[in-house]
């Protein structure tokens, strides 16, 4: 009895962790500063906390080797780019097409990792990446960088990318050390790489910009992530990766409810040709 009351209480943590991913999108809508210095609040304010629990619980930061240091802070760059982008697309289009744009990471995936790591390319994978451009084809207003719809569509291509790249990263990185060191690594070279953008970029700060940077730093990165890391202990990966599909839909419905953003009949049809795709790879996968 105890352990299905565990397993049940887990669920909830990591329905509340994604629901809590998904808000990160609708939060920064209502920051006025530029996207990449909403990027790097998000990744000062994630690291600092993660380095307070690392010291609390007495973590060990040390990694393996040079080759490992490396590596690790050229995946924080790549974070860097992740987000900057990823906050790029909601900024000039709507959530609702940086979150579907950002699932279609296993389109880039289909073909980096099996170079990366010597595998055979499988035909089930290729007829999924077809699909998913499919998908992102029929999300496309019109082809036109006039467009803002299309420009979104774009950045968050980029930002689609570089989480592939981060997802690689992570395979190598994840069996040699605890979760919540490469985080905080990843995070931590992450702010140091956006740093300059504070310096760089004009802007002029409201304590409403400030507050709303914070609370997704703090809340729906640092805190969801280490309740979505601690509920997996005692649930299956293939449930883990059902629920994360959910960031998406939980993000466009907080767009409806929060900024009246109502997706275009095409986000949608798009939206579930991503989504559905993701989801199955992500189940075929683990």
């Amino acid at each position: 009895m105890r352990t299905e009351e565990s397993f049940n209480r887990n669920i909830i943590y990591l329905h509340i962790a994604v629901m809590l991913f998904g808000l990160a999108g609708v939060a920064a809508q209502f920051v006025e500063v530029p996207a990449v210095l909403v990027a790097l609040g998000r990744v000062v304010c994630s690291s600092l906390l993660l380095l307070i629990i690392a010291a609390a619980r007495k973590d060990s930061l040390r990694l393996n080797s040079g080759k490992d240091y490396c590596m690790i802070i050229l995946t924080g760059a790549v974070m860097a780019i992740h987000w900057t982008t990823f906050f790029q697309s909601i900024q000039v289009s709507t959530v609702a097409i940086g979150t579907i744009t950002f699932s279609t990471f296993p389109l880039f995936l289909t073909f980096i990792e099996p170079i990366v790591f010597h595998e055979k390319l499988r035909s089930q994978s290729v007829l999924s990446a077809v699909l998913l451009l499919i998908g992102v084809i029929i999300t496309i207003p019109e082809f036109s960088m006039a467009n803002h719809t299309t420009i979104g569509i774009i950045w968050g291509m980029v930002s689609s990318l570089s989480y592939a790249v981060l997802t690689l990263a992570n395979r190598y990185f994840s069996p040699r050390y605890a979760a919540r060191t490469v985080c905080l690594y990843e995070q931590g070279s992450a702010a140091v790489v956006l740093l300059p953008a504070l310096f760089l970029v004009e802007t002029t700060w409201r304590p409403l910009d400030l507050a709303g940077i914070a609370f997704v730093g703090f809340i729906c990165t640092a805190f969801a992530h280490s309740l979505y890391v601690s509920a997996q202990k005692s649930v299956r990966a293939q449930t883990a990766g059902i629920i994360s599909g959910m960031e998406t839909v939980y993000g466009i419905f907080y767009a409806l409810i929060f900024l009246g953003e109502v997706p275009s009949v095409r986000e949608l049809a798009g939206g579930v040709v991503i989504l559905g795709v993701a989801m199955y790879s992500s189940m075929k996968a683990k």
